[in-house]
């Protein structure tokens, strides 16, 4: 999920809250990383 924080935003976890990216500027840059993140989730196993 992406948070807002004080520098812009940042991707971390739903379930343990541990930092994934950032922090980004804009959203948009932290949606791509967060697409990153799911990708490799899901593709890596």
């Amino acid at each position: 999920m992406i948070k807002k924080v004080k520098g812009g935003y940042k991707v971390v976890s739903e379930k343990k809250g541990k930092n994934l990216g950032g922090p980004y500027k804009t959203r948009e840059e932290a949606e791509k990383r967060l697409r990153q993140v799911e990708f490799f989730k899901h593709n890596n196993g």
